[in-house]
């Protein structure tokens, strides 16, 4: 029986299986998961309107996918592209699950349309009113459009890689983010004009 310091590490918790990979996922490495992390819950945060709490909870269990091998990393892409497919796929998946839930209690009468959760501002109003025009205009753009230009500015794909991430062809994803550019440089500067 193995004695000292390492003697009541978990599987997760050896220096080995940081480099060998995932029991459950061998082509997936603690280290190559921590270099995208902050990427990956930017993305999240996205994906959930922002929503801090939201997203921890999609990035929770998008990483709970990849640990039980529910989600395979196969190599076909990055494990930066294929983790925020899954990220993408966890966040339907509860989105889904938070209408239904909604529906529900709003059925019931236990809940009011429209009812949100308030988040505290910390910001400067300048900030805040700069920040409120660009989410109001990323607000306006369609779903597509919005994931796309978000890839490529906040997580910093290639089209080709926001391509994969989205599952539509390398030509969908260059129209969607043209678009968005232009949509966005019209309203901004409309915005500005005002």
């Amino acid at each position: 029986m193995e004695r000292g310091p390492g003697a009541q590490r978990g599987k997760f918790g050896s220096n080995n299986m940081i480099d060998d990979g995932l029991e459950n996922n061998p082509l997936v490495s603690r280290r190559e998961l921590s270099k995208v992390h902050e990427g990956a819950f930017m993305w999240a945060l996205s994906l959930t309107g922002r929503d801090r709490e939201a997203a921890e909870d999609v990035i929770q269990q998008a990483y709970l996918r990849v640990v039980e091998g529910r989600a395979r990393f196969e190599g076909r892409a990055t494990l930066k592209t294929w983790l925020f497919s899954v990220i993408r796929n966890v966040a339907r998946h509860e989105h889904r699950r938070g209408l239904l839930h909604r529906f529900g209690l709003t059925r019931l009468g236990l809940l009011e349309v429209g009812t949100e959760a308030a988040s505290p501002d910390s910001r400067s109003p300048h900030e805040a009113s700069a920040d409120e025009s660009i989410r109001a205009s990323m607000r306006r753009l369609s779903p597509r459009q919005r994931e796309v230009l978000e890839l490529v500015i906040d997580a910093e794909f290639t089209l080709e890689e926001v391509a994969a991430i989205l599952g539509i062809s390398l030509g969908s994803a260059r129209t969607h983010y043209h678009r968005a550019k232009q949509q966005l440089r019209r309203d901004l500067a409309g915005r500005i004009h005002e």
